[in-house]
């Protein structure tokens, strides 16, 4: 760990040096700002980066994960939250051309690093716009370790603000398995009927699983596919 000197800080090392000199953890203690007794807040970040594996590693980070940080409270868990989720925001609506999303597979590829190692379902909607590219990838809701509550409004709230044509519904089985449930099955009906009144089309709704626990050895379910979805 590198020793500051007396009276340098990492606000002190930005404003001298600007951010591309600063390390990973120097630039998140410019966010939290202050540390704990004896530890400071570029240790206390560093231990954060260390846990996680790095940056990529805190964009799976919910605030539990970041509350358990030694120095983190609530409000730090708060901040690095909205942080991070910028990120993630920031990486979908660069640039650069949008992700054509028009095949499973490739919803799969996109969403299967961040939800195949989490330990509750969580309910994600892709909008997309008319030549199925992607608009706004978003996370609706996290359930527990056996079930992920969602309702139609939740879903298609987000569909509307970003001005989506068409949707995909993804969500995980905690237990690799990417075989569609009951419940799964209905909440896929009720989307369905809400798409058609709201008029924004439901193309899919996937099921990440991986590929260690699929009878199938694909790793995902899709209700297209499986021929799940009526016209």
């Amino acid at each position: 760990m590198r020793a500051y000197a007396s009276g340098e800080s990492p606000q002190e090392r930005l404003e001298l040096n600007g951010p591309a000199a600063l390390s990973d953890a120097e630039l998140l203690a410019n966010i939290l700002r202050t540390g704990r007794p004896k530890m400071n807040i570029v240790q206390v970040c560093q231990q954060l980066l260390n846990q996680a594996g790095g940056l990529p590693g805190l964009l799976r980070y919910d605030r539990t994960d970041f509350s358990r940080q030694y120095g983190i409270g609530p409000v730090k868990s708060l901040q690095l939250l909205a942080f991070m989720e910028l990120a993630r925001r920031l990486i979908i609506q660069s640039p650069k051309v949008k992700p054509l999303m028009d095949s499973p597979e490739k919803v799969y590829n996109l969403l299967q690093p961040q939800m195949q190692n989490l330990e509750v379902e969580q309910f994600r909607v892709l909008c997309l716009n008319r030549k199925n590219r992607l608009i706004q990838d978003l996370a609706v809701t996290s359930g527990t370790a056996t079930a992920s509550l969602v309702h139609p409004r939740e879903v298609f709230r987000g569909a509307i603000r970003y001005g989506a044509t068409a949707i995909i519904a993804v969500h995980n089985h905690p237990s690799g398995d990417p075989a569609p449930s009951a419940a799964d099955i209905a909440i896929t009906r009720q989307l369905q009927k809400a798409a058609k009144v709201i008029q924004i089309e439901l193309l899919d709704h996937i099921i990440v699983g991986n590929n260690a626990h699929d009878p199938a050895g694909k790793g995902y379910y899709s209700f297209g596919e499986g021929g799940l979805l009526d016209g």
